[in-house]
């Protein structure tokens, strides 16, 4: 299971199970992840999945276009398995 973080433009940052046809992206069991809830950024929550301050809002399966994304960061999927 492929858990990223994806930081997109417009300030969107969401996490779910990533996968990649040609320039279409998709994040699978997806979450817009509102407040970090973190005291060391987001590759805290990457490696240790959310914290109890962490605040992720549920969506559909979110699309995107490749070019939309400024940065992923790999998860620890254990971690967030019970999140997504």
């Amino acid at each position: 299971m492929d858990v990223r973080i994806v930081i997109l433009q417009r300030g969107w940052v969401a996490v779910g199970k990533f996968t990649q046809d040609g320039e279409q992206c998709r994040l699978e069991n997806a979450s817009i992840i509102r407040r970090w809830g973190t005291n060391k950024g987001l590759g805290q929550i990457a490696a240790d999945g959310p914290t109890s301050n962490t605040v992720l809002d549920k969506c559909p399966t979110l699309r995107f276009h490749a070019l939309t994304v400024i940065a992923t960061l790999d998860c620890e999927a254990s971690k967030w398995a019970d999140h997504i």
